[in-house]
């Protein structure tokens, strides 16, 4: 199977998608975050540095549930729909 390059749209929603997980998490080490929501450190790593700008969606369900977001929020905050997510990606 031969996978497509993603488009430079994709790359920067991976971008914002992994900061405003970094910014949830706060404080929170990523190794706790991480066992919460059943992902390696590693892949929680590459998802808030950007470095994969499409991950699965399980995934990200999962580590939103450890951080306590709605998908609503997150999805608005990847999509620069910040009126939509204001105050729902504080923790």
């Amino acid at each position: 199977m031969v996978r497509m390059p993603h488009t430079p749209d994709e790359v920067e929603r991976g971008q914002r998608l992994g900061a405003a997980l970094r910014e949830a998490r706060g404080r929170r080490s990523m190794l706790d975050v991480a066992l919460d929501a059943g992902v390696s450190p590693e892949t929680l790593r590459k998802i808030e540095s950007g470095r994969v700008p499409a991950p699965a969606f399980p995934t990200i369900a999962a580590i939103a549930s450890a951080l306590g977001l709605s998908l609503d929020a997150v999805w608005a905050e990847v999509n620069g729909d910040a009126q939509a997510s204001s105050g729902q990606l504080a923790s």
